[in-house]
C-alpha cells in the first residue's frame, strides 16, 4: 500500500487527487511553480516542494525536479492527472527506474497509443474500425498527395506525436496539401520534436464519441458509460455529457466490446478513454486512445458512482478492480460545462489576473464543481486557463440542462474574464437541446451568431 503519493500536477486536477489520496489515508506531496506558491493545491497538500520557475519547462515539464522531490520526500508513487507529464512515455520510464510508481499504464503502452500512426496501425490489426487514411507516416508531399487523391478531399493532416487539438489541419484541395504540408511539418517539429505526418479523412457531420475502460493488472476489463463531446471550439472541447442522447443501450454495448478489445489487444491497465468518430449512421471510427485520466472523466464518475482517481490509485497498487461489467449502471444524465478564463467576444483571448470576488454556487442535489481556485487566487498566464468545471447530474437530460443553466445563472466571478455568457447561450441553443449538433456546431452553426448579438 502507498504511504505517500506525489502529485505532478497543479489547479483543480491537483485538488481532486489530493483529496481522494486524503480519503484513502494517503499523504499528499504537491511540486509547485513559483508562479502557485500560493495555490489551493499547495496549501492541501500535507508537503510542498517548489520545482522552478513560471514556465511550464521549469517546472511541471522538468522531470528531473519532479522525481527528486518525489525521492527526498520519500514518495511511493507519482500521479500525473492529464495534461503536462501524463502521456510522456520518458516521465514514465523515468520514475520505473527510480522506483517510483507511476500511476497510468506502462511506458511501453504510453508510447505505443502517444504515436498517432502506429496507434492507427494496432487498432487495424485489432479489428477495431479506423478513419480511412494513410497507412502509416506519409513519406512526402508527392505520397500524401496520392493518398489523399485516394480516400477523397476533404482529408485531415495530423502529427504523428500531435494531441489535445494540436497539430492537426483540414485540407480541402490538393492546392491546400501543397501550400500545408511543409508548414505543417516544421509546426509538428516545433511543438512535438517529430516531423512525422499522417493523413485521415475527414467524416463530415460527425459526433465526438469517446468511452472510459479500466482494467487491473490481471486480466480484467470494464468500459464505462460513452460520453458525448462533440460541442468543441477550434478541436478544444467546452460542453461533455453522458450518456450521449442518440445513442441506443444496443450501440453502447457493441462500442464497449470494442473498447475493450482494444485494450486487452494492447494489454492496457489502469485507466484510459479511446475517441471515436461517429458518423450520421452511426458507425464508429477510432481517432486516438488517451492513456491518461480525461478532464471529463467527472460525469462518468456522476452517472456511475465510481470514484476513477482512486480506483486508478488501487490499481497501481496492485489490487483488483473492485467492481466488474455487470456493477456498471447509468444512473441518469450529467452534463459538464468548462469555466474558462477567456474572453470569447475578444476570439476567446485569456484572462488572467486575481480573482476579487468569487462566488461557487454549491449547496443542492446533482450539483458538483471542481475547481483549484478560492477569492484572491491568482490566475497565471503561464497554463490552461480552465477556472472551474461544473457538472450536473439529474435524472434526466432536460433536467439536467436546466439545473445547469440554473448554476451557471448563479456563478459570479470577478477579477477576470470568463466564458459564462457564451455557456448561458449554448445551453438554451436548439441545436444542443434536441442534441443535434456535431464536432464544428459551434463554428459553423452557433458561434457566428452569438457574436453578432453580442455586439
Amino acid at each position: 500500500m502507498f504511504q505517500k503519493v506525489l502529485v505532478a500536477n497543479r489547479g483543480e486536477i491537483a485538488v481532486q487527487i489530493i483529496r481522494s489520496l486524503h480519503e484513502l489515508d494517503i499523504q499528499a506531496v504537491a511540486v509547485y511553480s513559483t508562479a502557485d506558491e500560493n495555490s489551493l493545491f499547495v496549501r492541501l497538500a500535507d508537503e510542498a516542494v517548489c520545482i522552478g520557475g513560471p514556465q511550464p519547462a521549469e517546472s511541471y515539464l522538468n522531470t528531473f525536479n519532479i522525481v527528486n522531490a518525489a525521492i527526498l520526500t520519500g514518495c511511493d508513487a507519482i500521479h500525473p492527472g492529464y495534461g503536462f507529464l501524463s502521456e510522456n512515455a520518458e516521465f514514465a520510464q523515468l520514475c520505473e527506474e527510480s522506483n517510483l510508481k507511476f500511476i497510468g499504464p506502462s511506458y511501453q503502452t504510453i508510447e505505443l497509443m502517444g504515436n498517432k500512426s502506429r496507434a492507427r496501425e494496432t487498432m487495424i490489426s485489432a479489428n477495431v474500425p479506423v478513419i480511412p487514411g494513410s497507412n502509416g507516416m506519409v513519406r512526402d508531399l508527392e505520397n500524401a498527395m496520392v493518398v489523399a487523391e485516394q480516400i477523397g478531399y476533404p482529408v485531415m493532416l495530423k502529427a504523428a506525436d500531435g494531441g489535445g487539438g494540436k497539430g492537426i489541419r483540414r485540407i480541402n484541395s490538393l492546392d491546400e496539401l501543397k501550400k500545408a504540408y511543409q508548414a505543417a511539418q516544421r509546426e509538428a517539429q516545433t511543438s512535438f520534436g517529430n516531423a512525422d505526418l499522417y493523413l485521415e479523412k475527414i467524416i463530415e457531420n460527425a459526433k465526438h464519441i469517446e468511452m472510459q475502460v479500466i482494467a487491473d493488472q490481471y486480466g480484467h476489463y470494464v468500459f464505462l458509460p460513452e460520453r458525448d463531446c462533440s460541442l468543441q471550439r477550434t478541436n478544444q472541447k467546452v460542453i461533455e455529457e453522458t450518456p450521449c442522447a442518440v445513442i441506443s443501450h444496443t450501440e453502447r454495448e457493441t462500442l464497449g466490446e470494442i473498447v475493450v478489445r482494444a485494450a486487452k489487444a494492447i494489454k492496457y491497465y489502469n485507466t484510459g478513454t479511446i475517441e471515436f468518430l461517429m458518423d450520421q449512421d452511426h458507425h464508429f471510427y477510432f481517432m486516438e486512445m488517451n492513456t491518461r485520466l480525461q478532464v471529463e472523466h467527472t460525469v462518468t464518475e456522476e452517472v456511475t458512482g465510481i470514484e476513477l482517481i482512486k480506483e486508478q490509485i488501487k490499481i497501481a497498487e496492485g489490487q483488483k478492480l473492485s467492481f466488474s461489467q455487470l456493477d456498471v449502471n447509468i444512473l441518469g444524465h450529467a452534463i459538464e460545462c468548462r469555466i474558462n478564463a477567456e474572453d470569447p467576444s475578444n476570439n476567446f483571448m485569456p484572462s488572467a489576473g486575481k480573482i476579487d470576488h468569487l462566488f461557487l454556487p454549491v449547496g443542492t442535489m446533482g450539483v458538483r464543481i471542481d475547481s483549484g481556485i478560492t477569492k484572491g487566487s491568482l490566475i497565471p498566464p503561464f497554463y490552461d486557463s480552465m477556472i472551474a468545471k461544473m457538472i450536473v447530474k439529474m435524472p434526466t437530460r432536460q433536467e439536467a440542462i436546466v439545473k445547469m443553466r440554473r448554476v451557471l445563472k448563479e456563478f459570479e466571478i470577478n477579477g477576470v474574464k470568463c466564458n459564462k455568457t457564451f455557456l448561458e447561450a449554448l445551453l438554451v441553443d436548439k441545436g444542443f437541446e434536441k442534441a443535434q449538433f456535431s464536432t464544428k456546431y459551434i463554428e459553423n452553426n452557433f458561434l457566428k451568431e452569438w457574436l453578432n448579438n453580442e455586439k
